[in-house]
């Protein structure tokens, strides 16, 4: 194997994924709505042995296309989004979910007679205890195709084209070719998360992501898991046999490997998390994978941005979309296991009031972590199950303190109280005051320190009107980031 080392001029992780926001993606594919039903169980039922799930709350996310839409508008790009679902309720939660996370949904066709694809997922304790499925695999009229495609070529021209293939009857013959003539003209590069067996059914195809099964079916043959150079030389002639440039095999906890059709592959290995849920994990590769390569990203660099971003996603349950900010700071090392985006952060809340645990929430700056801060934390972890950390970003804490604060930035700061065991999540918030995501959050018992007094306390209204309680700690004499910085600037100038 050859690992490239990058040339020093190369873009930095930021900089690829800043340039995602002047993009245009086309995501054609099966679109799917992905349903949780999240509770808690303790007891058989008396009518088969099977477990009773008490459920304590309903969820609905993008799925399949669709979830793949919604990672890359979450990279900042302009996406546009192209498939079939019904004219039935599921449908239209979809249109709603996507309008809500800012996909353009005008390519999307509604079938009366097409039951919009469904997965109902059971979970317990993140464990997923059964899944319904409801789906239509009916290939896709010829007429609905050309009407896609029109309404797809309406919009901006893309700079790269995503194929999301479920096996739902989107991605027929007729609507690979015309998407393939659509974008071989302007040398538009066609990314394909495939599922079907002969890889050359992908005209056009540039860059392919199968997982490691996908790879074996196409290939007819069984691989052990830790023959890297066995796996690696099936991917290469696949490539060729196809007329791709690579294949991007996704391989689970072993990472992915980078197989160009004619140049040294590249294992890249996964980062050590806990694997809470593999849902949707292919999702976030293949949308990472083409935006930052129309970003200017080499293959590897965009592989390793994927691999991080799909490495993030498994950590958490659930089909989820990964913030650029999160997939930087895990790329940098940090510790994003617990450092959330404001929505990854409102779905985690939402399991685990689910589980029946009582979420405390506390505020501030942070800004040279000292030995008070700890003391806050330590109370505030006392008062419930789950403690959520936010804190104020770079932009916020200037405005509070002025131009020559924060001493630490925002990401350094967020990553060292990651690591603290009393925290379970970490967010950065860049308002003045922490209520637009209070407002999103709704903690059971929101704590601050005794240098405040509860009328003064932000957001104390909105919580105790949901029943909630706002708690006021003791705070440790003189200790404080301001006085820090004065003793360290006096013995600075005793000099």
């Amino acid at each position: 194997m050859n690992v490239q080392t990058p040339t020093p001029d190369r873009p930095s992780s930021k900089e690829i994924l800043d340039r995602a926001r002047d993009l245009a993606v086309w995501v054609v594919g099966d679109i799917m709505l992905d349903e949780y039903a999240v509770g808690s169980v303790d007891r058989i039922s008396p009518e088969a042995p099977v477990p009773v799930l008490r459920v304590g709350s309903l969820e609905s996310r993008l799925g399949g296309a669709a979830n793949v839409a919604r990672q890359v508008a979450t990279l900042g790009a302009h996406v546009s989004l192209a498939g079939l679902i019904g004219n039935d309720p599921a449908g239209e939660q979809i249109l709603e979910l996507c309008g809500a996370s800012g996909i353009d949904t005008r390519a999307v066709r509604r079938l009366g007679e097409r039951r919009t694809s469904r997965k109902l997922r059971a979970l317990a304790r993140n464990q997923q205890l059964v899944r319904l499925d409801w789906e239509d695999a009916t290939p896709c009229p010829v007429a609905d195709a050309h009407w896609m495609l029109e309404r797809l070529s309406s919009g901006r021209t893309p700079d790269v084209i995503i194929l999301s293939d479920y096996a739902k009857g989107l991605l027929t013959d007729e609507l690979l070719k015309a998407i393939t003539e659509a974008a071989a003209p302007a040398d538009i590069r066609v990314v394909v998360d495939p599922k079907r067996r002969d890889l050359g059914a992908y005209p056009g195809g540039s860059v392919m992501t199968p997982n490691l099964r996908e790879l074996e079916v196409a290939a007819g043959m069984k691989f052990d898991p830790e023959d890297t150079a066995t796996i690696a030389a099936a991917a290469q002639s696949l490539a060729a046999q196809a007329g791709a440039a690579a294949l991007v095999v996704t391989r689970g906890e072993r990472g992915m490997l980078v197989a160009p059709a004619g140049e040294p592959c590249l294992s890249i290995p996964s980062r050590g998390r806990t694997l809470f849920d593999a849902t949707g994990a292919g999702d976030t590769v293949v949308a990472l994978l083409a935006t930052t390569l129309a970003a200017g990203a080499t293959l590897d660099e965009a592989a390793h941005l994927a691999n991080a971003a799909a490495g993030i996603a498994v950590g958490r349950v659930g089909t989820v979309s990964v913030d650029p900010a999160e997939i930087v700071e895990f790329m940098s090392g940090g510790n994003t296991s617990k450092v959330l985006g404001r929505e990854a952060l409102a779905a985690q809340v939402r399991q685990w009031r689910a589980a029946g645990k009582r979420i405390v929430l506390t505020n501030g700056c942070f800004d040279l972590l000292h030995a008070g801060h700890l003391s806050l934390l330590h109370q505030a972890a006392q008062y419930g199950d789950v403690l959520v950390l936010a804190v104020n970003s770079d932009a916020s804490v200037q405005r509070l303190k002025g131009p020559e604060r924060p001493l630490i930035p925002e990401r350094e700061r967020a990553a060292m109280l990651a690591s603290l065991a009393c925290v379970d999540a970490v967010t950065v918030f860049d308002e003045d005051t922490p209520l637009s995501l209070l407002q999103a959050i709704r903690p059971d018992v929101l704590v601050k320190g005794q240098d405040y007094k509860a009328e003064q306390v932000v957001g104390r209204d909105l919580v105790e009107s949901g029943g909630g309680r706002v708690v006021l700690v003791p705070l440790v004499p003189e200790k404080s980031t301001t006085a820090l910085i004065e003793r360290i600037a006096n013995r600075g100038s005793a000099r």
